[in-house]
């Protein structure tokens, strides 16, 4: 039985005249259409590059001028704290500005609290949540010109402990935890110069000056 050429295997061999044909040039299409495609696929790349680098600059002014910030992990100010050793006298409590922070799962704590030291003249600036975790039940914070805002601000929280960060002016923060009981009854809270209360770890380190 003669083979068929045009067959291998039952498979059709295709010849060199199919793929000519299958590979031949559109007749239709003249030399000036493939420019013109080329020259739009280049400018569609020439755009998108043009976007991207854009909004590169776009981002990079935003984060200059501080228009956006990028999320930075909230460092401890237990690492870097010390416990100041002098006596402070506490001020009068509309000289103080104090922030209020709720670092638990209990709503309202820090509208609560704020509302209190409010009522009892301070001055409240930020109230809202704060993700920080410290072995305390309080945290009152504040730099080294803070010491007697501080002082003032400690006494009216049960279980307040101080740490001091770096900031420069006189403003105090509160940080309340899962271990906070109560606002320190008025009658009770304690009157005249005192020493701030650390941490334990704290007041046995170094004392700050």
């Amino acid at each position: 039985m003669a083979r068929d050429p045009e067959r291998l295997h039952g498979s059709h061999v295709v010849s060199r005249q199919e793929l000519e044909a299958a590979f031949a040039e559109d007749p239709d299409d003249d030399g000036d259409g493939r420019r013109f495609r080329l020259r739009l696929r280049h400018a569609v790349v020439l755009v998108v590059l043009l976007v991207l680098v854009a909004g590169g600059i776009g981002v990079a002014f935003a984060i200059q001028k501080g228009y956006l910030s990028i999320p930075q992990a909230e460092s401890s100010p237990q690492k870097t704290s010390v416990c100041p050793s002098g006596t402070f006298t506490p001020l009068k409590p509309s000289a103080v500005k104090v922030n209020v922070f709720n670092a638990t799962d209990r709503r309202g704590l820090a509208g609560n609290v704020a509302a209190q030291l409010k009522a009892r003249k301070f001055v409240v600036g930020a109230v809202t949540n704060r993700d920080l975790s410290l072995n305390t039940p309080v945290a009152v914070i504040s730099g080294k010109d803070g010491h007697a805002a501080a002082l003032t601000v400690q006494r009216q929280l049960q279980g307040a402990d101080y740490y001091q960060d770096g900031r420069s002016d006189g403003t105090v923060d509160v940080i309340l935890f899962q271990g906070f009981a109560a606002v320190t009854p008025t009658a009770k809270v304690v009157q005249g110069p005192g020493k701030l209360l650390c941490p334990r770890e704290l007041a046995a380190s170094t004392p700050a000056k």
